[in-house]
């Protein structure tokens, strides 16, 4: 039976000599889907539609380019002796915390253009960003990767999981932890939370901190049961690390700007 086990194709469609894969329409759907979800969330904030259509058209580029930069740097002992994968991105390796380098330095740039608020958008932003990484991490799936480490079978039928999943974690003849599922499935929790706490009373701001808590909090964990982490050093997972210090730093930025900015509530105009 094992030996019957093929992982499904990668490539959704064969034109000519053009491949389109599965990993790249799945970020497409989830940046798609996303968008709505802001464009919904903008409109009852009183804001023009187009913003986030106006905003994604920079953000979704430079947001790739910056997590396939962040991802090459930390991976240069390959990529130096390889130039010609650099831009191979169908195959995977991008690092969602280069992404969000790149997407807040674009909305802080787009935002100031605007005369918008940075956090105002930021807040509206979040619950998209994180749905977009929770449809995302198929991708991973399709591509058999951001797996953790080796499980029997048995572990993951005790899971009830479907039998696709099960048989594309069968990997070279070993199943392993199917993480991006793990983290797929926290993700979708935190989108419903800050929906929620979009209809509340917090301050501009504290939507967005809350995400990056949220989300660094369940990574923290879940990479630990990966085996593909970018290393820091042969101990140090860098998504650990930077997990870390982003949560600190966002609940260091929610107290200082509740205490001394006085921060304006996210429902309110303007």
């Amino acid at each position: 039976m094992l030996a019957s086990i093929q992982p499904l194709d990668r490539v959704a469609l064969e034109l000519g000599p053009i491949s389109i894969y599965w990993y790249g329409i799945i970020i497409a759907l989830g940046a798609y889907l996303g968008l709505l979800l802001a464009i919904r969330e903008t409109q009852r904030q009183g804001l023009p539609k187009e913003t986030f259509v106006d905003l994604i058209l920079w953000a979704v580029p430079l947001a790739i380019i910056s997590a396939r930069i962040y991802y090459v740097t930390f991976q240069w002992s390959y990529y130096k002796d390889n130039p010609g994968d650099i831009f191979a991105i169908w195959e995977g390796g991008i690092a969602i915390h280069g992404a969000l380098i790149g997407s807040v330095i674009t909305a802080i740039i787009f935002t100031r253009k605007r005369g918008l608020s940075f956090w105002k958008i930021a807040d509206i932003a979040a619950p998209s960003i994180l749905l977009g990484q929770a449809i995302g991490r198929w991708g991973n799936f399709m591509n058999q990767e951001a797996h953790g480490g080796p499980v029997t079978r048995a572990f993951l039928e005790n899971l009830m999981l479907p039998e696709f999943i099960i048989n594309q974690m069968y990997i070279d003849g070993t199943y392993y932890h199917p993480t991006f599922l793990y983290e797929s499935l926290w993700n979708i929790i935190g989108v419903i939370l800050l929906v929620i706490l979009q209809r509340t009373s917090l301050k501009r701001g504290e939507i967005f901190l809350s995400y990056v808590i949220w989300y660094s909090f369940g990574r923290y964990f879940i990479e630990g049961l990966r085996t593909d982490s970018l290393m820091l050093t042969e101990t140090l997972r860098i998504a650990q690390v930077i997990s870390i210090v982003l949560i600190i730093v966002s609940i260091a930025l929610i107290i200082y700007r509740r205490k001394v900015m006085k921060a304006t509530p996210y429902n309110e105009q303007g």
